[in-house]
């Protein structure tokens, strides 16, 4: 059977027919002479949301994390992070690659650290170490299950790192995911972080793109990182308008990604082959099996239904929800789930 059901990621999603013929309207330019007029409206329109002063229209994530940890750090300098972060664990090397770097890993609470593990991070003055230059968070945290900083707890940090003359940095692949889960406003992440980086492939389902927010100058900076690293791009205004409809029409339906989730939380709560499921705070479910049970079998037990998943570590599955699923497909997962003899 094909699989038709795919909860491997939200960036599986398809741009739906409105986010299709926004991208046939778009009108566009050259980007790299900055004439392209949905890129520069889009990356003015994402920068607004946070109270930030410019944006960067960039291919990916990965991208847009790498070019902000470039511009914070030198060589001989150091990254506190936390120790499953994407920056470190899903970036190939990169901080070492592009900005030559140290990295210092925190041992956090499913993916979040604190302003105390930060403090503690912070190298002395000692020619034996490289110099602490930047912290970096990831919000929702992907290998904490979609945990998620409140801005509380953003804020202790940033005061930290404003003390040590740090600077913070926001891996916000899902941050509006967070947003939406703590309630908390966009734009007072504006006043705590340096630089964010915003997926637009992702909960908000454009076919492919990231913002990097952050000062005029730090963002002039930006254009030149993007362009050696081949992220110059011409009319990519078709681009730009799918991730500006993303942003302005799909992120209160996150909820609807949440709630889907806590719903396959809770079916596999009750599934005696399940030994534990991490909380479900967001739209992403992670489990552990029974010792018992391979993860590989179950898994192509789920595919006989049609339903791809992940493996994500020794006994561990991750399902993840987005704006393509419909409550027909969660019922037929929930019935998979119950279905399952171990």
């Amino acid at each position: 059977m094909k699989p038709f059901i795919d909860l491997r990621s939200d960036t599986v999603t398809k741009p739906t027919p409105a986010m299709l013929e926004a991208m046939f309207q778009a009108p566009v330019g050259d980007d790299v002479y900055g004439e392209d007029p949905m890129v520069n409206e889009l990356q003015a329109y994402g920068a607004s949301l946070f109270g930030m002063e410019a944006g960067l229209f960039c291919p990916s994530g990965t991208m847009t994390n790498q070019i902000a940890i470039k511009l914070h750090t030198q060589p001989l300098t150091e990254v506190i992070c936390e120790r499953t972060s994407h920056i470190y664990l899903y970036e190939v090397g990169g901080i070492a690659f592009n900005s030559a770097a140290s990295v210092h890993l925190v041992n956090g609470e499913r993916g979040k650290i604190t302003p105390q593990q930060v403090e503690a991070g912070i190298n002395p003055d000692n020619i034996h170490y490289p110099i602490t230059r930047l912290v970096s968070l990831e919000n929702t945290c992907n290998k904490g299950g979609g945990s998620y900083y409140t801005i509380e707890e953003i804020a202790a940090i940033s005061e930290v790192c404003k003390l040590n003359n740090l600077a913070l940095h926001m891996d916000g692949a899902r941050v509006f995911n967070a947003l939406v889960a703590s309630g908390d406003d966009a734009k007072a992440y504006g006043r705590y972080f340096d630089t964010i980086s915003v997926c637009l492939s992702k909960g908000l389902g454009a076919p492919v793109g990231s913002l990097l927010l952050g000062t005029k100058p730090l963002i002039e900076q930006a254009k030149r990182v993007r362009k050696v690293l081949g992220g110059g791009w011409r009319q990519a205004g078709y681009l730009a308008a799918a991730g500006l409809y993303a942003l302005q029409n799909n992120i209160s339906r996150l909820q609807e990604d949440h709630d889907r989730a806590a719903q396959l939380g809770t079916a596999l709560g009750q599934a005696c082959y399940v030994e534990d499921v991490m909380p479900v705070e967001t739209n992403i479910v992670i489990f552990r099996l029974a010792p018992q049970v391979k993860d590989s079998d179950f898994l192509k037990y789920l595919e006989g239904f049609g339903i791809l998943a992940s493996a994500f570590g020794p006994q561990q599955i991750r399902l993840v929800t987005h704006l393509d699923l419909t409550e027909d497909m969660v019922q037929t997962i929930i019935q998979a789930i119950a279905n399952y003899k171990a």
